[in-house]
């Protein structure tokens, strides 16, 4: 008995899902129209009008942000501070002035020069885990540090990320991603904050504000949320939204008791009326 040959020309792979994205948009421009242009007006009457410029290098911006991941920002700063003490790149004094990004939850760190990135790839894994233990999980963000730089120097020759800012942002998106460690969100913050490209990360304040009004869909996950807010946003929109969002969400949309009495946004917010317009 012979057995029936495959049919040529059948594609055997998983096909890609659509992306669920543009349909979301069209939804909302019919149902609740102008509710994007709303929120970010909203935000810009209670916090401003936040400026881009470049605050931290990139790779110090990336390894600040690892250190970041669940963790308060300002334990991130403890963090990074510690490894410019432990493996200072020049012999100088922090000065006392704090610089510090929109969007950012904590104090600012000095304006010193970043760590000698030899010397942090070059530590063991244990020192580099005490070194950067203030961060909180030391254990996890040592190794993604570690990757991070190795793979850097491996393609590169130095430590340097300037190289992704002449990169499409998708390009520089996916590179950044290839390294174990780094996701949607880490990738974006890089290269909104240290090159202006048209990104949006979604953190925690981001995603919590967004489907409270409604502007995510309610099962929507933190990665898929990325592709939502790109395609609702302008490419030149995208740091103002990332900034006032996440200042919205520490200042006034509390996870546990957000103050809805005070925001301008609560007409339109289905967290404050399931049926708002």
């Amino acid at each position: 008995m012979t057995q029936a040959r495959p049919r040529t020309g059948v594609r055997t792979g998983r096909r890609r899902p659509p992306d669920p994205s543009p349909a979301w948009r069209r939804r909302l421009d019919r149902y609740r129209p102008g509710l994007v242009d709303d929120t970010l007006a909203a935000m810009r009457s209670m916090y401003g009008v936040p400026s881009w410029q470049r605050v931290h290098d990139p790779t110090s911006e990336l390894i600040l942000t690892i250190l970041s991941q669940n963790s308060a920002d300002i334990n991130a700063e403890r963090a990074f501070d510690a490894l410019r003490t432990r493996w200072p790149s020049q012999a100088s004094d922090t000065p006392a002035t704090k610089v510090n990004r929109p969007g950012w939850g904590g104090l600012g760190i000095g304006q010193a020069p970043p760590p000698d990135w030899t010397a942090v790839a070059g530590a063991s894994p244990s020192e580099l885990i005490e070194v950067i233990r203030p961060g909180g999980l030391a254990p996890q963000k040592a190794p993604t540090i570690h990757a991070a730089l190795h793979r850097i120097h491996a393609e590169r020759g130095d430590f340097s990320l300037e190289f992704l800012g002449e990169m499409e942002p998708r390009a520089a998106l996916d590179w950044l991603m290839s390294i174990p460690g780094i996701g949607r969100k880490t990738a974006s913050v890089v290269l909104l904050f240290s090159f202006g490209m048209p990104l949006m990360p979604v953190d925690r304040h981001v995603e919590r504000v967004s489907k409270r009004i409604g502007l995510l869909p309610p099962k929507a996950t933190a990665l898929q949320a990325h592709d939502y807010w790109l395609a609702l946003l302008e490419p030149g929109r995208a740091h103002e939204a990332h900034v006032n969002l996440i200042t919205h969400g520490r200042q006034t949309c509390h996870a546990l008791r957000p103050a809805c009495q005070r925001c301008t946004i609560a007409s339109r917010c289905r967290f404050v009326d399931r049926r708002a317009p």
